[in-house]
């Protein structure tokens, strides 16, 4: 990478569209030249491609994961006053959609593995609970099995937060699959990514799939007719057309990073790390390697003298940002998540890296704890 200081980067787009370059840039003429921008073809190619993926009837193009879950939780049902069950270790867009739907986020800490811990959910139900989002990090889908039975026995709706696991299954189910919606994002940073922000929702229901047609495009029903107050979500026939190609590696690039993420299982010494790992009913397709150590702050400044580039997701938890203190959570209140939050570094796992680039960010952690 050009201007950067690291020999090691944490993630490789340039390197991406080398090897995309020659067979993307007809594709990307092609659409050009067709005058479809908004809509078309390569959209419904794109929706097919991805309910087929996700083993599900229906799949919506977007043009935000954000979005997916903004339509997800609304065609749900969720609205004012209403609250929503989920981790308070993602990103903030898990967060800031049920707030901007007036509904209010209710925090519930999480395993080991980063993931909601179903044992708790249940003691944060109350009489406004109308769902439970839980968020599959790091390419982990959750302990889906027991949130489901939770949310039948309650009545509640389940939205998968998804954006980092497509591809991912849970006992042999794909992400996206589960619950009543799926929510993914093709954000370029995406295992399955677009040149530019995209995302879509999955769900088996006829009635929620339709609406979230109508309400992506201003709730337009027709040219001369506006059946409901919509939005703009709508995914450009550009940036599906991307993602239709590369839909076709999606395979190979989940393989390849599952290979990088078990050479660090077995390279890494784990006397002073901890990571998860994969259970045989999981298939994790590695957004992100995240390592936990009491030594990060250390070992990430290690990794960067040594010309490795590394990221932490997420420094600071949900409920101890500034725009939630309204909501009156504190520090301490969620002791699993905020001890994580000070341990987790993300190595780097992209399916452009080298064996040798792995074995050198192993040798330099080992060395590292060694001293």
């Amino acid at each position: 990478m050009k201007n950067s200081p690291y020999r090691i980067p944490y993630v490789n787009l340039g390197a991406q569209w080398q090897d995309d370059r020659d067979e993307l840039l007809p594709i990307i003429d092609s659409v050009l030249g067709s005058g479809q921008y908004v809509g078309g073809d390569e959209i419904d190619k794109f929706e097919k491609n991805m309910a087929e993926l996700c083993q599900v009837k229906y799949a919506v193009a977007l043009n935000s994961g954000t979005d997916a879950l903004t339509l997800g939780l609304y065609l749900s049902g969720i609205g004012r006053g209403d609250e929503v069950i989920t981790p308070p270790n993602s990103f903030i867009a898990s967060t800031a959609v049920i707030v901007h739907l007036g509904a209010k986020p209710v925090f519930v800490d999480v395993l080991p593995d980063q993931n909601i811990d179903p044992g708790k959910i249940e003691a944060a139900i109350t009489e406004n609970t109308k769902a439970i989002m839980p968020v599959h990090l790091t390419g982990r889908v959750c302990a889906m099995d027991p949130i489901m039975q939770i949310a039948n026995k309650h009545g509640l709706a389940v939205v998968e937060d998804a954006a980092q696991a497509i591809g991912s299954k849970y006992i042999g189910k794909p992400s996206g699959s589960i619950g009543d919606v799926g929510c993914f994002s093709t954000h370029p940073l995406k295992n399955l990514n677009a040149c530019g922000d995209g995302g879509f929702l999955t769900t088996n229901d006829e009635k929620i799939y339709a609406k979230a047609k109508s309400l992506r495009n201003h709730g337009i029903a027709d040219r001369d007719r506006v059946v409901s107050f919509g939005y703009v979500s709508r995914m450009d026939n550009l940036q599906a057309s991307i993602l239709n190609y590369r839909l076709d590696k999606l395979k190979d690039i989940i393989v390849k990073r599952r290979k990088n993420a078990d050479k660090y299982l077995e390279g890494i010494n784990k006397s002073n790390i901890f990571f998860p790992e994969e259970q045989k009913y999981e298939y994790n397709t590695y957004h992100t390697f995240v390592i936990q150590t009491e030594r990060r702050d250390a070992l990430k400044k290690h990794l960067f003298e040594n010309g490795i580039e590394t990221a932490i997701h997420y420094p600071t938890p949900i409920h101890m940002q500034i725009a939630i203190e309204s909501l009156g959570y504190q520090e301490g209140d969620f002791p699993i998540a905020e001890k994580q939050s000070e341990q987790i570094l993300t190595l780097p796992v992209n399916q452009s890296l080298e064996t040798v680039d792995i074995e050198k960010i192993i040798s330099t952690i080992n060395r590292f704890f060694s001293n």
